[in-house]
């Protein structure tokens, strides 16, 4: 079984997609801390001007030690419709405002106080939309028993443990620095770093202009499921050269 690990974000990029797309199973990891001003409770889309904006969910009043699992969203404020109000622009450019919209205004309709559920909501949503087939789980709602972490690397370590058939475990780029493939190697489990090309879609700006790396709700915005399930096939994986690169820059 190919697996991924990632905490539960907000309407993520492609490469975050491509994951779950490629992989089995996904799981979200949603029993560490949760860092503000990350990607769990906001994402970037193009501004009327052109220059990316964050949309976001605001939540409650939390302590610096809470666990992403326990963070609450402020239904408070009418966030949904601010969220919406900032998509309005695209209607002007963008061929595919409805069909973006219609998933939008899916999501936003979806009730509950858990920045967990309502992000497992959001990508179950745009996967239905794409036709991506995907099993996406939460952690804490999994019961694995699993050994304690004693580094960064060895939270998705334990959990292939745990699950047993897991024979490549597959992860974003950004984190072949930080892992020690020795261990996975010793465990059985084909480590890979995964990563999608971020080519040019016509964000209707001209190629100059394009901003790479926005929200899955822009590149929907103007790029139809069979296009966009394209983009996601478009991936690559570090060699180990690459990797040995990535630890350089780290040290």
């Amino acid at each position: 079984m190919k697996l991924a690990i990632m905490q539960p974000y907000f309407l993520p990029y492609l490469g975050y997609f491509s994951l779950i797309k490629q992989t089995d199973e996904f799981i979200l990891l949603d029993t560490v801390q949760f860092i503000k001003h990350g990607w769990i409770e906001r994402n970037r889309i193009l501004s009327p001007n052109g220059e990316p904006k964050y949309i976001a969910i605001p939540l409650e009043k939390h302590s610096q030690t809470t666990l992403i699992k326990d963070i609450r969203i402020r239904n408070q404020e009418k966030w949904q419709e601010k969220i919406k109000a900032q998509l309005v622009h695209y209607k002007r450019r963008a061929p595919y405002y409805n069909e973006t919209m219609n998933i939008i205004n899916e999501i936003l309709s979806y009730e509950t106080d858990s920045i967990v559920k309502m992000n497992l909501y959001s990508l179950k949503c745009v996967c239905n939309y794409l036709g991506i087939n995907a099993n996406i789980l939460i952690f804490s709602d999994m019961n694995l028993k699993i050994e304690k972490p004693c580094a960064p690397d060895e939270w998705a370590l334990n959990i292939c443990k745990a699950i047993e058939n897991v024979k490549e475990y597959w992860n974003p780029t950004g984190g072949a620095a930080f892992f020690d493939k020795s261990k996975y190697d010793e465990a059985g489990i084909d480590l890979k770093f995964e990563g999608v090309n971020l080519n040019f879609y016509s964000q209707r700006r001209g190629p100059e202009n394009f901003v790479p790396g926005l929200s899955i709700v822009d590149v929907m915005m103007f790029n139809p499921p069979e296009k966009i399930n394209s983009m996601l096939d478009d991936y690559y994986f570090l060699t180990n050269e690459e990797i040995a690169e990535k630890k350089k820059v780290l040290v």
